[in-house]
Order: C-alpha cells, then structure tokens, then sequence
C-alpha cells in the first residue's frame, strides 16, 4: 500500500513539474494544480495510512495504538482550501493574459527577435 501511495505521488509529482514547464498558460495551471494534488497526498500520507480508525488522541496528545492523527487530515483540508482559491486566482490572471495578447504562449523574450 506505502508503495503504490509513493508512486502515485512521485507520477503526480512528475506530471506537475512537466506541465509547469510548458510554454503555454493553460498547463503551467493544469501543472500546479497537479502539484499541489502532489503534495496533499504526501501530507495525508505523513499520519500513517490506517482504514476504519477514529481520529482521536488521548489525554497527552499522543496518539494510541488503533487512532489516527487527525493533524496531517487539517492540513490537507486547509491545503486544499488555499489551493482552490490560488488555482482561482491564477485561472483569471491567464484568462485576462490570453483576452490582451490574443493567445496562451508564454514569451520569453528571446523569441522576440526571430519574429
């Protein structure tokens, strides 16, 4: 289970880099979007993967053997709160990008003098 979680994380992860990459608006979203896809599961991996277990610490604040740590899931919904709002934020900034220049190409200003 560890390993197949990994790997899931290390493709997503992988994808996320490669579309950031693109020289199009559209995937570097699609690219960071994925990426913080990435990292939700590397934190909702990080308190252990345990199926049919209450998220409850005892009095000390450590966790007992049959419980879940509830702290990696707040982050992960925190996380996933922020991501959409940023993801949001970024869909307008390269919609108003693509309605001024008339296409989603990023310059990268050594193109400008072959055309």
């Amino acid at each position: 289970m560890e390993a197949l979680v990994a790997s899931a994380i290390g493709v997503m992860t992988a994808a996320g880099i490669y579309l950031i990459l693109r020289l199009r608006t559209f995937p570097v979203v699609l690219g960071m979007a994925m990426l913080s896809y990435a990292v939700n599961v590397f934190l909702f991996a990080t308190g252990r993967l345990a199926v049919n277990m209450p998220p409850i610490l005892d009095h000390l604040g450590e966790a007992t053997p049959g419980y879940t740590d509830p702290i990696p899931q707040a982050l992960v919904l925190t996380a996933i709160v922020i991501s959409f709002g940023m993801t949001a934020v970024v869909v307008m900034l390269s919609l108003g990008a693509f309605i001024e220049a008339g296409n989603d190409r990023i310059d990268l200003g050594d193109e400008e003098s072959e055309s």
